[in-house]
């Protein structure tokens, strides 16, 4: 697949789009000038405002765009001409509501999708933050809801490989479950600490590394997130529902004294991430 089309100039699109320009032949769609003149200023030449320039021959089409947003311009680059031989992918945070409702928008004019989510990003967002190396070492989730099968799923497989991905197929409600708890918890509970933590600004000069660390990623777009974790509401609900069990146990050994409870609580989360800590090493090097 030499003739790649990413659709959406935000930091996935635009890191995508940046690395892929190095070597390929790539295109990038970006709704506003602004972008599209900064991806031509950052070497992206194929950049275009023009959906049919830009989906005309594509043989791999990504969707970088926010998730509700992209069964309508799924529907607006197929009545661009996006051929019936292309193979769309995206980049989205989650992946049921995209095999439900994006998905069946291409199957209607033939086309396969089969998901994509690299575990990649930052607190910044737009073109302005796109980096070519963002998604070397990150993990690559792929979901082929629809059964697509090989060689597309071996090709978009590949495609991720050389970009410097790990990847690992997943059913999509797998993926949701599975990032409700790795990724997108982990955002509420940096924002429900920077709440309490940083209710008074000024008190952040007496912190230190555990407090930046702890609230790094309650820095993330507000409105990137709340799509987010309202797409993926039931999961994280879930995980948020165990989370608040847990801080009632602390909460409860506190109010009763009892420190050996404390003790185990934390000893168990410290167990945990040592754990975790050492499947990252082995699985990164």
């Amino acid at each position: 697949m030499e003739r790649i089309v990413v659709i959406g100039g935000g930091l996935l699109g635009g890191s995508l789009a940046l690395r892929l320009a190095e070597d390929r032949n790539v295109r990038l769609w970006a709704r506003r000038p602004e972008s599209v003149g900064l991806a031509h200023s950052l070497g992206i030449h194929g950049a275009t405002q023009d959906l049919s320039e830009a989906v005309e021959g594509a043989e791999l089409a990504v969707l970088g765009v926010p998730v509700g947003a992209m069964a309508g311009l799924a529907a607006k680059m197929i009545e661009a001409g996006l051929p019936a031989s292309c193979l769309v992918t995206d980049v989205g945070s989650v992946k049921a509501v995209v095999h439900r409702e994006v998905a069946p928008v291409f199957a209607a004019a033939g086309i396969s999708f089969i998901g994509s989510h690299p575990m990649a990003g930052g607190e910044k967002q737009g073109m302005e933050a796109a980096r070519a190396d963002l998604f070397e070492g990150a993990m690559c989730l792929l979901t082929d809801g629809e059964g697509i099968g090989a060689p597309r799923s071996t090709s978009l497989e590949a495609f991720w490989s050389e970009l410097g991905c790990r990847t690992e197929w997943i059913s999509p409600e797998d993926h949701d479950r599975l990032v409700a708890r790795i990724s997108h918890l982990p955002h509420v509970m940096a924002a429900a600490t920077a709440k309490v933590a940083l209710a008074n600004p000024a008190e952040a000069r007496y912190g230190g590394g555990g407090l930046r660390d702890t609230t790094r990623v309650a820095g993330g777009h507000p409105a990137m997130w709340a799509e987010i974790l309202l797409e993926n509401r039931e999961a994280v609900g879930v995980a948020i529902a165990e989370a608040r069990d847990f801080l009632g146990e602390i909460l409860a050994s506190l109010d009763s004294g009892d420190h050996e409870t404390a003790l185990r609580w934390l000893a168990e989360a410290c167990d945990l991430h040592a754990s975790g800590r050492a499947v990252i090493q082995h699985e990164c090097g």
